[in-house]
């Protein structure tokens, strides 16, 4: 979590020391709320567009910014939090607008008498700015309602996935709309200070962003086609295993990757990490569990041969680290990119001393018996644990069963909350922060 918020607050100081430096002159000559009022709309407004720009452009899912910040789920979690302070930044904006008329309807201001109408530019290029206030002003107001509900639609976890991401592309069009605002908003004068090319690039970048989600052109590159060969059913974990076969060729994965895979169009593209390590035999395997509406007809829905398409591989929970002693925690469903890393390490041992701890609500005696093997082919230690037997799994259990945890990486994977709750716990009983990794589950 760390790179996420030092990346948000960098951003956020930079756009505003750009904005400041640029607007201090005007600052020196504030004299009523209307002055006032006018800067910090220009502030806001600096800051909402720039955050959506970064969203945006992060919304296409640029795998060169995965090694600075830990992995494409990093990134959408930071998607999701320049997403929630755009929505602040831009009713902020909202309220500076209407709160004149409103403070005026209430008694508590005079109205500001209009004085002389402001003499036409010569220039042309500033008499097509000025001309375009009042219809950017109309656009702007109804892309920011219109921006604003898709917003708070994304954070509604009931809200069904299948039509989050379908509502979810419409951003791309209030979006535009409020680049088109912008640009005509932002005073003239600053498009030639430094933080106009700033701005420019920001929300050309964005801009370009938007397009390619409105095309369907994000990740084009990164996909392929497959078909569904092997179907697996562990109905006392609510779980399937898929084996997909590919028409054209794998780039290749690591262990612990994940992909997006569209198995009904409808429904359209859900991230699940891979279970199979690379083989280079143009076939991958997935483990989903039941968790939804929609991974729980999958069992009913999927056949043989269906066709499917994949897009990957992404992310950064890849057991790199410096610790020749790591300790993994797959809790449930997170147990897959421990499966894909055992079968990966039977083949290319890594000389790492590894133990493996799987806690579980449900228990299947052949999946854990798969376990079992798959730990022993690659020379891991393994602790299962399943819930209502041996209780729950926490630091204190793990750290008694292996005494030099202090000196090991932990990786875990699984529910967002028990993460948490151990990397809580292990960094009082002296866990350095950097030892602990964990793959955000959570896209949005």
């Amino acid at each position: 979590m760390k790179p996420i918020k030092t990346s948000l607050w960098a951003f956020l100081v930079i756009l505003t020391a750009l904005w400041w430096f640029t607007d201090t002159p005007a600052m020196a000559s504030l004299n009523n709320f209307f002055d006032w009022r006018n800067v910090l709309m220009q502030y806001s407004g600096v800051l909402a567009i720039g955050v959506m720009s970064v969203a945006m452009v992060l919304a296409v899912r640029p795998v060169l910014f995965e090694p600075y910040l830990g992995g494409l789920d990093k990134m959408y979690r930071l998607h999701k939090w320049l997403g929630i302070s755009a929505l602040l930044i831009s009713v902020s904006h909202w309220l500076l607008s209407e709160s004149p008329k409103w403070l005026v309807g209430l008694g508590w201001m005079a109205r500001a008498a209009r004085g002389p109408r402001s003499p036409v530019p010569d220039d042309p290029i500033r008499q097509f700015f000025a001309s375009g206030r009042g219809l950017a002003e109309s656009i702007g107001e109804w892309a920011f309602y219109a921006a604003a509900a898709l917003m708070l639609l994304a954070l509604i976890k009931r809200f069904p996935y299948q039509y989050f991401f379908k509502t979810h592309h419409l951003l791309a069009v209030a979006y535009l709309a409020l680049v088109w605002h912008s640009v005509i908003l932002l005073k003239f004068d600053d498009w030639s200070s430094l933080l106009g090319p700033v701005m420019l690039v920001l929300m050309g970048a964005g801009s370009m962003a938007a397009v390619m989600v409105l095309l369907g052109r994000v990740a084009r590159r990164r996909q392929l086609v497959g078909e569904v060969v092997g179907i697996r059913r562990h109905d006392a974990l609510q779980v399937i295993e898929l084996d997909i076969a590919f028409q054209g060729r794998w780039a290749g994965h690591e262990a612990g990757q994940f992909a997006f895979v569209t198995l009904h169009a409808d429904e359209g593209a859900h991230p699940y990490t891979i279970s199979s390590a690379w083989a280079n035999d143009g076939r991958l395997t997935f483990i989903i569990k039941a968790l939804g509406d929609y991974t729980s007809t999958l069992a009913q829905r999927l056949r043989l041969k269906d066709v499917v398409k994949v897009e990957g591989p992404y992310g950064r929970f890849n057991f790199e680290g410096e610790k020749t002693r790591q300790i993994w925690v797959g809790a449930g469903i997170g147990i897959t990119p421990f499966i894909a890393r055992m079968k990966t390490l039977a083949k290319l041992p890594d000389g790492r001393s590894v133990h493996l701890f799987h806690s579980t609500r449900d228990f299947d005696a052949n999946a854990i018996s798969l376990l079992e093997r798959d730990a022993k082919a690659a020379n891991i230690g393994l602790t299962v644990l399943v819930d209502a037997r041996d209780g729950q799994l926490n630091a204190a259990r793990i750290a008694a069963q292996v005494p030099d945890w202090r000196d090991a990486d932990l990786w875990f994977c699984g529910p967002s909350q028990f993460g948490q709750s151990l990397k809580d716990d292990f960094a009082t009983m002296g866990l350095s922060q950097d030892q602990f990794h964990q793959e955000l589950f959570e896209m949005r």
